[in-house]
């Protein structure tokens, strides 16, 4: 059996043509595979200044059109209404496969002298057909690059803390001590806002004392063929085409990395969906 996972910034449900739509969103996404999980990046809730949205509860909606699957939100900004309700915004990972423990890192958000928002990291630990792995999704900082790096490093040291954990087994205790199946497995998935040549890509890629480094799966699968772009491809509001949509896997699974592929025609988002598939 093999395991599917989509990565997606859908510039909450907004297409290149200014027509919102999550359907529309979610429609292609499963045209372009039977995914078992999938990453989402800039979803948003009760804000009326953002097009399209008009202050709905996109979560909420995506998880009723993806029924079958656990709907699993890691809101990076939250904010009051002026009718008491609240503004959200930040990231899901929705896995038909079981989900067992979810963790959601806020990332460092420090003083700038440039637009910036807080960012957050979930790590969503799924029961995929060859064992438990840790699915993890983030949508970094665009204008700081000081910012970007600071919450690379706090990436990592998520994922080495993870893989510290899958290294011990402690004596099982009841309510949240309860242990759960811990796993150095990992793939990581998003909008990180950076080009292939950007340091706090590097910083990802780097080596750990102590877990499975993270591998970029177009490079293990193509080599040294450029990545396609993922952004501004069909909409140059924000510079020239490029890419910064990536999908991290541990070593240990790069054997098994059968596919991946950018889906670099559709308009229906800002960014270019990518997929990719193990055994």
């Amino acid at each position: 059996m093999s395991f599917t996972l989509l990565t997606w910034n859908i510039q909450w449900g907004l297409g290149v043509d200014r027509r919102h739509d999550f359907a529309r969103i979610l429609d292609h996404a499963r045209g372009m595979a039977d995914f078992d999980v999938i990453c989402l990046q800039e979803v948003a809730a009760g804000f009326d200044d953002l097009q399209g949205l008009e202050g709905r509860d996109g979560f909420a909606e995506i998880a009723a059109l993806l029924p079958g699957y656990q709907p699993i939100e890691g809101i990076a900004v939250d904010l009051p209404r002026e009718d008491g309700g609240r503004k959200r915004f930040g990231n899901m990972i929705l896995s038909r496969l079981p989900v067992q423990r979810v963790i959601r890192h806020a990332l460092p958000w420090f003083g700038q002298r440039v637009s910036n928002m807080p960012r957050v990291l979930i790590e969503a630990t799924v029961s995929a057909p060859f064992g438990p792995l840790r699915v993890m999704t983030t949508h970094l900082e665009y204008f700081s690059t000081e910012l970007r790096m600071a919450q690379a490093g706090s990436i990592r040291a998520a994922h080495e803390q993870a893989s510290s954990r899958a290294g011990h087994a402690p004596a099982p205790l009841p309510g949240p001590f309860a242990p759960f199946p811990e796993t150095r497995a990992a793939i990581l998935a998003g909008d990180f806002n950076m080009k292939p040549d950007d340091p706090a890509k590097a910083l990802i890629e780097s080596p750990f004392e102590a877990a499975e480094p993270l591998l970029d799966a177009w490079r293990v699968k193509t080599g040294d063929a450029p990545h396609p772009h993922s952004f501004c491809v069909h909409d140059q509001r924000y510079g020239e085409p490029h890419c910064c949509d990536f999908v991290f896997l541990t070593r240990d699974l790069a054997p098994r990395l059968r596919r991946i592929d950018y889906d670099v025609d559709t308009q229906v988002s800002d960014h270019q969906p990518v997929v990719v598939t193990l055994d």
